[in-house]
């Protein structure tokens, strides 16, 4: 479970743990990971401190994990970063890091733990684009670039695997009540999005699938958010 301290993240880990999976989280919050390990009972070994921009840190973690087992079952990438802003106040940099984490990074995660997904055959990614990868808001110039490009990434993948049975799901998530939304200067009804918990449920419900078939996107927005 990538980014695990973050809202969604943390409660579907703790369902997949009650779930009785073998699971690994990471996190860029040391006491927060180390909080969340401790209440879930998940060893040392699976708990990794990691920024999902820094190549050094994701080739630090996947090494670990392949110490301890061939190749992940399933991969669940729910970290990221949303800034925002008009395209006149965005800046270079923040545009420039906003890719980075939400597009680099998954790209550099992904290259490092498929080749033992593809060894064994088997395997499933799920990322979570959220719903401005499929229709743009104003003022999100760079998120939706960056979560646009993830999903374009994600397809062209899907093509270079479809003689395996690793299956790739694109989970498309609208308003969510949880820490995103707690540096983003935008007036937002956080009391009519979908709590966390419910979000966190959607990816349970994924990871649940047969190897039979695949579920190649979902969508979960608010009732009163519709918009595709």
């Amino acid at each position: 479970m990538v980014g695990a301290t973050g809202g969604v993240g943390s409660q579907a880990a703790k369902l997949l743990v009650s779930s009785g999976a073998n699971v690994f989280i990471t996190g860029r919050n040391t006491d927060k990971l180390e909080t969340l390990g401790n209440e879930l009972s998940i060893p040392t070994a699976n708990r990794f401190i990691m920024d999902i921009a820094s190549a050094a840190d994701i080739q630090q973690a996947t090494d670990a994990i392949h110490g301890q087992i061939p190749a992940l079952d399933i991969l669940v990438i729910a970290s990221g970063i949303g800034i925002i802003k008009t395209v006149d106040t965005l800046s270079a940099d923040e545009f420039i890091q906003t890719i980075q984490t939400n597009l680099v990074g998954p790209f550099m995660l992904i290259k490092a733990l498929l080749p033992k997904m593809k060894e064994q055959k088997k395997g499933l990614i799920i990322n979570i684009p959220g719903v401005l990868g499929k229709v743009p808001m104003a003022g999100a110039a760079a998120y939706s670039a960056s979560k646009y490009g993830l999903v374009g990434m994600m397809q062209s993948i899907r093509e270079e695997i479809k003689r395996t049975e690793i299956r790739i799901t694109n989970l498309f998530l609208g308003g969510v009540d949880s820490p995103f939304w707690d540096n983003i200067d935008l007036r937002v009804q956080r009391d009519k999005m979908i709590a966390a918990e419910e979000a966190a449920k959607a990816i349970w419900f994924l990871c649940q699938q047969p190897r039979s078939g695949v579920v190649s996107e979902m969508v979960l927005q608010p009732f009163n958010h519709q918009a595709i």
